[in-house]
């Protein structure tokens, strides 16, 4: 790739982006990553400087880390935060006001961890975890599966939090719909065994989301940005898929476009995985080709190894030019960064200003062969 070439490249990255509902400055998103930094669910000014730092430095969207709902079971840690309560909505409603003097937008990722979720984890050890069948991402029975009303409600807590995020100033909402979290519970064929209107083919196991997101839509109104993100694997199972043509994705998600998602967040661990055979396309790629919806493409950008096996490694920073020849070719329409950000709040403006020099910590030399 010449040098020429390459500086256009990256400028594509910087491109303003603007959707029906959501419009930004750039196409680098910070994606959600759990840090644990709230103290009895609450975010500190500490959160707001966390977040300020990464805007200031020319990331165009913030998603952050996951927020849990007005649910007892919701998470399992005292120190992630709440999007419930007037202490935790205050805190950030602070770190919103911190984003945006940054000239950054920032939506929360709504969050329910459901049979994730451990018998007797803090805060609540006297709530029990909750899921569709009862049974855990392992295919165990934990507890019982939810009721009709139980699901009411916590669908019902889902629309909750995304008015709340109105009120407190977010530019939209994110669902988390991955992982093998509550919501992706329902999708899993392995964790959703119902047979009544919430469980059966792969359509009727979108029920539940497609409803979280009709109650969120009506509690945020038209215009107001939600997000949704999905994955094919699950926290431990790397190997799980929820669907193995472009014709099941087609048929998982278009429930979703019907019930009113703007824009989906496809989760991947390596961006540059094809996702079905006969094609070059990752997740987010046939997403948007699938659904004409706006994308968030995600998974190890920038460096040289997907998140588990740099537990036990280093990683090092790789060439980003397959990732902007996606971008331009408009496979996808916007870039999540994860562990470069989490590792550097000023990434984003390093690569926008060409000052690979400074990414000291990552090495620089593979970075410099592109810049």
């Amino acid at each position: 790739m010449s040098s020429a070439k390459s500086e256009a490249s990256v400028e594509s990255l910087f491109k303003p982006f603007k959707s029906q509902n959501l419009e930004v400055a750039n196409r680098i998103v910070m994606a959600p990553m759990t840090r644990g930094y709230s103290p009895n669910g609450v975010p500190t000014e500490d959160v707001a400087a966390y977040y300020r730092r990464r805007a200031e430095n020319g990331v165009g969207l913030i998603v952050t880390e996951g927020t849990l709902i007005n649910h007892p079971a919701a998470g399992g840690n005292p120190n992630w935060p709440n999007f419930h309560g007037e202490s935790a909505l205050k805190g950030w409603s602070n770190v919103v006001n911190a984003v945006h003097e940054a000239g950054g937008k920032i939506i929360p990722q709504l969050w329910h961890i459901g049979l994730t979720r451990k018998i007797g984890d803090l805060p609540n050890p006297e709530a029990l975890p909750i899921g569709p069948s009862g049974l855990n991402t392992s295919g165990e029975k934990i507890t019982e599966p939810l009721t009709e009303n139980e699901i009411a409600d916590v669908i019902a807590a889902y629309a909750q939090a995304a008015a709340d995020a109105v009120k407190a100033g977010f530019d939209g909402i994110e669902l988390h719909g991955a992982h093998g979290y509550l919501i992706d519970q329902f999708f899993w064929d392995r964790t959703n065994k119902r047979t009544d209107r919430y469980g059966g083919d792969l359509v009727a196991r979108t029920r539940f989301a497609a409803e979280v997101v009709e109650a969120s839509r009506r509690a945020v109104g038209a215009d107001f940005p939600i997000v949704f993100r999905f994955s094919q694997w699950k926290g431990g199972h790397y190997d799980a898929r929820l669907t193995e043509t472009p014709q099941e994705l087609e048929q998982f998600l278009t429930p979703l476009v019907n019930a009113g998602v703007d824009v989906f967040h496809s989760s991947t661990r390596r961006y540059w995985d094809a996702e079905f055979a006969d094609s070059n396309l990752n997740l987010a790629g046939w997403t948007k080709k699938l659904t004409g919806k706006p994308t968030i493409t995600v998974g190890s950008v920038g460096l040289d190894n997907e998140f588990r096996s740099s537990k036990g490694d280093t990683a090092q920073p790789a060439s980003l030019a397959a990732l902007l020849e996606r971008l331009d070719n408009g496979e996808f329409d916007l870039v999540a960064v994860g562990r470069a950000l989490l590792a550097d709040p000023e990434w984003a403006a390093i690569i926008r200003d060409h000052r690979v020099d400074q990414l000291q910590d990552y090495g620089t030399d593979a970075l410099k062969t592109l810049y």
